[in-house]
């Protein structure tokens, strides 16, 4: 996804004079491209992200369309009273990029994992959230971020995603996609979990089990209506998400359903109430935290199995 969010960075950047780039003296050599195309709109504020948003903030009131990157939890943790005031409260047209969303930074521990980086920016008004499933959607979602008015943060994985998404498939803020039909449950995914969800639904026929997938490339503003349509077929619903199971995803799918009075019987998949602590590579992670394809089988086939008559399961 790394890759994909810098060529359409480059491509953005030689077509608007408007278009900087900064960086938190992070991938340095990743600017290179959008370096040569747009020079001198291209900063690296040393190891400073306040700064980094607080230049940001400075450059879209002068009606430039900046994009302020580094790894999801600095860019999001260390400077959100800065993207509070600087940015949200004046709706400034600010593009933050956070890259290794979740555990992508597996072996450097959880001061660089991002599992509270939707949480903390969902809960900012007028803050868009956009978080894209494979590096096509990467790229697609990084010339809506530009096309957009006003404040987004853009969750990536770090790099090497597999692209499961079809070269032309669109990418609308607001709308989430179904990527697969099935009346049997539900498995809604956002960022880099999409992957680990189609593999499982495929993994699933095996067992009798159809199951629809529902892909968020957006979390705010949130697909309630797609949610709620898919739900009101099959019943039941598994949310994976790379993020605490608090604030995210599943918040956000709880808390729509709810509203919408959509009875469903619902499991989250995610960090519980805590920190990363295990050491490992993204994929050790995953597994250890009950997020990868295996774990997300054994989890949908416990839903339906405790709230479902056996022969779903037969």
């Amino acid at each position: 996804m790394r890759d994909a969010f810098f060529d359409g960075l480059a491509e953005l950047a030689a077509r608007d004079e408007r278009v900087w780039a900064l960086t938190g003296d992070l991938g340095i050599g990743l600017f290179d491209p959008v370096a040569e195309v747009a020079p001198g709109r291209v900063l690296n504020v040393g190891i400073a992200e306040q700064a980094l948003v607080g230049m940001a903030a400075g450059l879209s009131y002068a009606g430039k369309v900046p994009f302020a990157y580094s790894i999801a939890p600095f860019v999001t943790s260390r400077a959100n009273d800065q993207i509070r005031v600087d940015v949200a409260i004046p709706h400034a047209n600010v593009k933050l990029v956070g890259v290794g969303g979740g555990v992508a930074y597996g072996y450097l521990g959880p001061t660089h994992h991002a599992i509270e980086d939707l949480a903390l920016m969902r809960a900012l008004p007028g803050m868009t959230v956009l978080a894209p499933g494979d590096p096509g959607e990467a790229l697609r979602a990084t010339r809506a971020a530009f096309a957009l008015e006003g404040p987004v943060y853009l969750r990536l994985g770090k790099n090497g995603e597999k692209r499961v998404l079809p070269e032309g498939a669109s990418f609308a803020v607001g709308r989430a996609a179904v990527l697969r039909a099935g009346a049997d449950v539900t498995l809604a995914s956002t960022g880099a979990m999409l992957p680990d969800v189609l593999d499982a639904a495929e993994r699933l026929v095996a067992f009798g089990v159809e199951a629809a997938v529902l892909h968020f490339g957006t979390i705010k503003p949130f697909d309630a209506d797609a949610l709620a349509d898919a739900v009101a077929l099959t019943g039941a619903l598994i949310t994976v998400e790379e993020h605490s199971i608090i604030g995210g995803l599943g918040s956000a799918s709880a808390e729509a359903l709810a509203e919408a009075g959509v009875p469903v019987r619902l499991k989250r998949l995610g960090l519980r109430d805590e920190f990363a602590h295990a050491v490992g590579s993204r994929e050790h992670l995953l597994q250890h935290y009950g997020l990868a394809t295996p774990n997300i089988v054994a989890a949908t086939l416990d839903l339906l199995h405790v709230a479902s008559a056996e022969e779903t399961l037969a």
